[in-house]
């Protein structure tokens, strides 16, 4: 039996190194839903939304829950986001009553008993200049949106804008896990959707502006809230980027979430950019307000038991006031329901692991068999034989 211990310890090592290079390569998320793209849901024609306000409802539908996003302009832009047990459950709008002077409880998810969280995110400021984003004049959300890719676009512009600048709001829905081209190339799953905010054509006072984006978010009463920081080694999706941010609404008393936005520290100052075009971006911890975001969508949804939290994220703004100045800045994040999605290692980071792992492991195999092999070979010369005197 001793002269085994080397193959067991071979075959061992060998099993657990395969099993942990397994999981890093299958860590994906298999979970799809149908997901689908309705404008102004329940506003049919001749009836039509005023300028300023559009509302896009994304149904994200699995075969016993539902996701609704709400993507709204009409005071500050907002995205909502409602999740219910139901596979049923249904977005009702009382438009007269939603485009009135009081949009008090205008909005309705059905059945009400199936909701299980809502929340929503509000984009209520900016400082570069001080603006107030319920004072932009939004564009129409119906001329962009993609029913193919669930994609659209809010774009809106400042009285004081020169004519070529605007603050654009991208919206992604996702159907399964993924991941975007596009740099900081966040992870996403289908319980989450995507904002991209890009600011254009903003020149910066000085080289060294501070463009501020306060946000504010809506959510019911008793969760808490907080914003957790996660470190990896593997920066090849975000290049030079080594961390998330995630701000997390947890159960009380749990581990669990039931809500999230989940960024990378990093803006970028070209559309299509490259290492040196990043800037880093902080944030300040999540604060109580004293009242709701002045967005047409909180007060249509949310009864009076709610609350309201705001922090925000601050960018250096490095472009020198030149004709070749980028004007450009692109944040990313993401929203969902449920835990945030985590970042695997790539499969760059797996082949240096192989490498430095797998090498030690072949000499050692190597090794072994070569002990085994000469123990045998020396165990049957040293093995007593009668000698035929015949």
């Amino acid at each position: 039996m001793n002269s085994n211990k080397p193959e067991y310890l071979i075959y061992f090592t060998l099993f657990h190194f395969l099993c942990c290079v397994n999981g890093f390569v299958w860590n994906g998320d298999t979970f799809r839903r149908k997901v689908s793209l309705e404008m102004n849901p329940g506003l049919t024609p001749p009836s039509v939304a005023p300028p300023g306000v559009s509302m896009l409802h994304t149904r994200a539908l699995s075969h016993n829950d539902t996701l609704h996003f709400l993507f709204c302009s009409g005071g500050a832009p907002a995205l909502l986001l409602i999740h219910t047990n139901s596979s049923e459950s249904e977005v009702h709008v009382n438009w007269t009553k939603f485009l009135s002077t009081d949009p008090t409880g205008s909005v309705k998810v059905e059945p009400e008993s199936s909701v299980q969280h809502r929340g929503a995110l509000v984009f209520t400021n900016s400082v570069l200049s001080p603006y107030r984003l319920h004072e932009f004049e939004w564009d129409d959300v119906n001329k962009t949106v993609d029913y193919t890719h669930h994609t659209a676009q809010l774009c809106g512009r400042h009285a004081s804008f020169s004519s070529n600048a605007s603050l654009c709001l991208h919206f992604s829905a996702y159907d399964c896990s993924g991941r975007e081209e596009a740099w900081p190339s966040l992870l996403h799953h289908a319980n989450s959707s995507q904002l991209r905010v890009v600011l254009k054509g903003v020149m910066p006072r000085t080289n060294q502006s501070h463009f501020t984006l306060e946000l504010q978010t809506v959510n019911e009463a008793g969760l808490l809230t907080q914003v957790d920081v996660h470190r990896s080694i593997d920066d090849e999706y975000t290049p030079s980027i080594f961390q998330v941010s995630e701000w997390v609404w947890p159960h009380d008393n749990s581990s669990s979430t039931v809500g999230f936005f989940q960024w990378k520290p990093v803006v970028y100052q070209k559309s299509l950019p490259a290492i040196e075009d990043a800037t880093p971006c902080i944030n300040s911890e999540p604060v109580t307000l004293p009242q709701a975001p002045p967005s047409r969508i909180i007060p249509a949804y949310f009864n009076q038991h709610h609350f309201t939290h705001g922090l925000n994220i601050t960018f250096n703004v490095t472009s020198e006031l030149t004709p070749n100045s980028t004007q450009y800045l692109s944040w990313t994040m993401l929203a969902g329901i449920g835990t945030p999605p985590s970042d695997f290692f790539s499969s760059l980071v797996i082949a240096i692991m192989a490498v430095g792992l797998g090498t030690p492991l072949i000499l050692l195999a190597a090794g072994g068999v070569y002990i085994c092999v000469w123990k045998r070979k020396r165990d049957t010369l040293g093995h007593y034989e009668p000698i035929n005197q015949g």
